[in-house]
């Protein structure tokens, strides 16, 4: 049995869906005339059910089918109150089970770790107090601001977790837009794309290197850096990051981080 996301995301999305097509684009007041025309009472954020088929649920099976073969269908932005639906490389983002973890002395602030109030929350503090960002891009980094809200040129209203501000010792200025997700919310190459038009309409002197923050299912933190080559995202560096307390961490094992610095 759909659920009433999934019978109306499918109705907008075979209201405009032919054969052979890759890209199209629909309104948000769509979203509102279909739940209509299916009896269905409407969400009271209409917003969540777009991000619900971004990062947290499949979209039904029923689209699914109609995508090419190594092929998805992503919901982008597409200016205000604006989406489009655009067939995409597949690109799954989960943590590489094979990586080894690096430990780290834990940094937090007790008093933080007591009063987190959700798991992206408490990811986005752990990654700062740690000082993650700055190990896992070997560049000095500066939280400037978190929930950053901005309107983007041809894609509208985004929301970026957090963004540093870097330097490294050549004196290159970097901008690391962060998306963090915790509980079971995914990361998103849409997201990615999302950061990418923020760092290049806001910062455009600054290189920029998209990151994604999640917690794996035993507590690591897993870090990706992301690069854009041509209209995809490529996963250009992962690590998996476990904080423990200074007595949890050997000399053996600091010795070995030190072997493999040095290769």
């Amino acid at each position: 049995m759909k659920n009433r996301y999934e019978q109306i995301i499918e109705n907008v999305f075979f209201s405009h869906y032919k054969a052979g097509t890759a890209s199209f684009e629909f309104e948000r007041r769509e979203i509102e005339q279909q739940a209509r025309k299916l009896k269905i009472r409407l969400p009271k954020n209409l917003g969540d059910l777009i991000y619900s088929f971004r990062y947290r649920i499949a979209l039904p099976e029923s689209v699914r089918k109609t995508a090419t073969r190594g092929k998805e269908w992503l919901i982008l932005p597409s200016g205000r109150a604006c989406y489009r639906f655009a067939l995409c490389a597949k690109s799954d983002i989960h943590p590489n089970q094979m990586l080894s973890e690096t430990k780290i002395p834990e940094a937090t602030p007790g008093i933080i770790s007591m009063y987190a109030l959700d798991d992206e929350q408490a990811l986005l503090a752990k990654v700062r107090y740690n000082r993650l960002i700055d190990i896992f891009t070997r560049v000095t980094c500066y939280s400037l601001q978190s929930h950053l809200r901005t309107f983007v040129s041809e894609v509208g209203q985004v929301e970026t977790d957090e963004v540093y501000i870097g330097v490294d010792r050549g004196g290159v200025h970097y901008v690391f837009p962060v998306q963090a997700k915790g509980g079971k919310d995914r990361l998103s190459i849409v997201q990615v794309k999302q950061d990418v038009g923020v760092c290049r309409q806001k910062f455009p002197g600054l290189v920029c290197r998209p990151i994604g923050a999640q917690f794996a299912a035993d507590k690591t933190i897993v870090l990706f850096e992301f690069v854009e080559e041509g209209e995809e995202v490529k996963i250009a560096a992962e690590k998996h990051y476990r904080l423990v307390s200074p007595d949890n961490l050997t000399t053996a094992e600091l010795e070995k981080y030190r072997k493999t610095d040095e290769q």
